[in-house]
């Protein structure tokens, strides 16, 4: 068993790809990422891999076990077919030792029985202490519920939208986080989101009430996310129009799934999501070091 790590995306590309595949919807996020790094159109943030720790464990039968962190997010696990080995995990970790002048693990996130393991090994290997910080819930649709009602009108976010986006985004962290950060000053960040072209806006009577964006789209996968609706507009339908009209576009355009993570210690967005179409596929946790 080897542990290999990569300084050329590209390489790592070619290595995890079609392993990661095998469960397209459920590695999403290391999926899109390895696709942002290997294109290398957009190196803003974090998204340059200069910065990336991308590692594999293989023995003579193939890829065990994929790893990918995009300082400062977490590291992102993947066993191939989900066939759990603590000998992969150990490898790994002993891995991580050799590496210890430049990476520093702060969180994992990953398939609950993966991320519990990685977690529990590498706090007694490091003499750390760990605590889950979020745990999730990973969805994926094919079809959006032809009986949804729907509210208001989906838009393509614009320039004038800037009047409100930074307090949008500011309170999408909070919400997701449990915390109380200041709005940022400083414009870079929402207009990227903006250049993007994927941050959509819906409105009723002329009046933004709800946002979400596409993001992380894979062969046959879009992922969607960054749902919010400010308090004073809340209980009114609208994530769930804004959604499911965003989910309809992203089929439209071809993709046959729509994925979403959701938060399970919020029961009104794991309710809403459902009833648009969405089916549990896989439970993921995010754990924290200390």
């Amino acid at each position: 068993m080897v542990l290999k790590r990569y300084n050329d995306v590209r390489a790592f590309y070619n290595d995890v790809f079609d392993v990661l595949m095998r469960h397209e919807a459920q590695n999403l996020i290391p999926l899109g990422n390895a696709i942002i790094g290997y294109e290398g159109k957009d190196k803003t943030g974090w998204r340059d891999p200069a910065n990336w720790f991308m590692a594999t464990v293989s023995d003579d039968a193939g890829v065990l076990l994929t790893a990918l962190m995009t300082p400062p997010h977490n590291l992102t696990l993947y066993e191939t077919n989900n066939q759990h080995d603590s000998a992969v995990i150990d490898c790994l970790i002993e891995g991580l030792s050799d590496f210890k002048a430049d990476i520093t693990v702060n969180g994992v996130m990953s398939e609950n029985t993966l991320a519990e393991s990685f977690a529990r090994a590498y706090a007694a290997a490091k003499n750390v202490g760990y605590a889950v910080n979020k745990r999730q819930r990973i969805y994926e649709l094919l079809e959006v519920n032809p009986d949804i009602a729907y509210v208001g009108s989906l838009r393509q976010a614009q320039e004038s939208d800037m009047a409100f986006l930074p307090y949008w985004a500011t309170g999408f962290t909070n919400d997701c986080n449990g915390t109380s950060l200041p709005i940022l000053a400083e414009a870079d960040y929402y207009r990227y989101l903006l250049s993007t072209g994927k941050l959509y806006i819906l409105e009723d009577g002329g009046v933004p009430v709800s946002m979400a964006r596409l993001h992380r789209e894979i062969r046959t996968v879009c992922g969607i996310g960054g749902v919010y609706t400010p308090p004073f507009f809340r209980g009114r339908g609208y994530a769930t129009s804004g959604v499911a009209a965003l989910s309809r576009l992203a089929l439209g355009r071809g993709f046959t799934k729509c994925v979403l993570y959701t938060d399970l210690a919020n029961p009104t967005s794991n309710s809403i999501y459902q009833k648009i179409g969405y089916k549990p596929i896989c439970d993921s946790l995010e754990i924290k070091f200390s």
